[in-house]
């Protein structure tokens, strides 16, 4: 993985590297118009673009990227649909919807999916692209924080069953990853500030530098003040490629250490209901849960969690659970992708900058660690 940085402070470039799936993740500001032309470079060859967008941001974003393909690229035939926003649209019914759109709008193995919205566009989108005549090549343009520093990145795609949050899917990496950081002036506060809880776990889990930097910036962050904001997605994108790269489909292990918090998080949203917490806001309670754990198992010091909780709530994010209850959450964590003969396994800090899988560790103590998160 590499990045480069170009002549203009409001522009760079990350690289995915994976061998002959290796592809890049440009990083801009005000530069939405110019992304066709990059879709171009990337995809000479393209000649159908299905645009598959989150409904929220069929205006201003999808009708730019229309228009500069109008402008642009006229021989390229360009087909478009939303879909609601929200996680409850990872589904298959939603899924089974847009293969049969695809179908329809005459798509074939030279066509290209192009992803434009949040985590939920992202993963459903690529899921279809993977499944469709056995694959198709996809394009992310992310337009949530979240989905630009974690989703966007990493070929994860799928789908959840009503009770198992991406329990269907594939990897299925992108061609190309499009983030212009000015895409984040129309995001809700909310949506916004649930995408910081995913930029503070790369501090916890790969490194230490960006997380005192994060302890500095939070406010700018808060503030969206434009070169903070660049160069936090950068840096978690440098973070997310790196690991990415050293285990691509979680085969070594180094991979799993992206789910910190995530186990405790996707019991959460299963419990509360999809939709009712934000993601990144189930993981910052999540992150809470697990640095708790390794407090508990003696695994770190106290000064881990309290930087880490002053962290979180300087990004206005969660840190408790009032109403959760380890009897409904325990159920769901025990059909975690993580667990291993019936045994509970987590993502745990030893210290900022550095995570372990930690394996057959007590259900009473996870018990009591989520009743004191509470």
């Amino acid at each position: 993985m590499n990045s480069e940085r170009s002549s203009s402070i409001s522009q760079s470039r990350v690289r995915v590297q994976l061998g002959d799936r290796s592809y890049d993740i440009q990083i801009s500001s005000g530069a939405i118009d110019q992304f066709v032309d990059l879709i171009l470079d990337a995809i000479p060859d393209l000649s159908h673009a299905l645009v598959i967008s989150d409904e929220a941001v069929e205006s201003p974003w999808v009708g730019q990227i229309k228009t500069a393909f109008d402008q642009k690229a006229t021989a390229v035939r360009v087909s478009g649909t939303s879909v609601r926003s929200g996680e409850v649209s990872k589904s298959i019914d939603e899924f089974n919807r847009l293969l049969k759109w695809i179908l329809a709008e005459g798509g074939d193995r030279k066509s290209v999916v192009i992803a434009v919205g949040g985590g939920v566009i992202g993963d459903l989108a690529g899921y279809v692209a993977a499944s469709f005549a056995r694959g198709l090549r996809f394009v992310q343009v992310p337009t949530t924080l979240l989905a630009m520093v974690d989703s966007s990145v990493g070929g994860k795609t799928g789908i959840n069953l009503p009770t198992a949050k991406n329990m269907v899917g594939a990897f299925w990496q992108p061609s190309l990853v499009l983030i212009d950081s000015d895409v984040l002036s129309t995001l809700p506060d909310r949506s916004y500030l649930s995408g910081l809880a995913e930029v503070v776990k790369y501090g916890v889990i790969d490194d230490a530098d960006f997380f005192q930097w994060l302890e500095i910036n939070a406010l700018p962050l808060v503030n969206r003040q434009s070169e903070a904001v660049r160069y936090a997605i950068e840096k978690s994108c440098q973070s997310k490629a790196r690991v990415v790269g050293e285990d691509e489909r979680e085969t070594s292990g180094r991979r799993a250490i992206l789910n910190y918090g995530h186990t405790f998080a996707h019991a959460i949203e299963a419990t509360c209901g999809y939709g009712k917490l934000l993601h990144g806001e189930a993981v910052s309670i999540g992150m809470e849960m697990a640095a708790r754990l390794a407090q508990e198992l003696g695994l770190v010091e106290d000064d881990l969690l309290q930087r880490q909780t002053r962290l979180l709530q300087k990004c206005r994010l969660p840190v408790v659970l009032p109403k959760a209850d380890p009897d409904q959450m325990l159920p769901v964590m025990m059909r975690d992708k993580k667990v291993e003969h019936g045994k509970l396994r987590f993502i745990l800090p030893s210290k900022i900058g550095s995570v372990d899988l930690v394996g057959d560790v007590d259900q009473q103590l996870v018990r009591e660690v989520i009743l004191k998160t509470r």
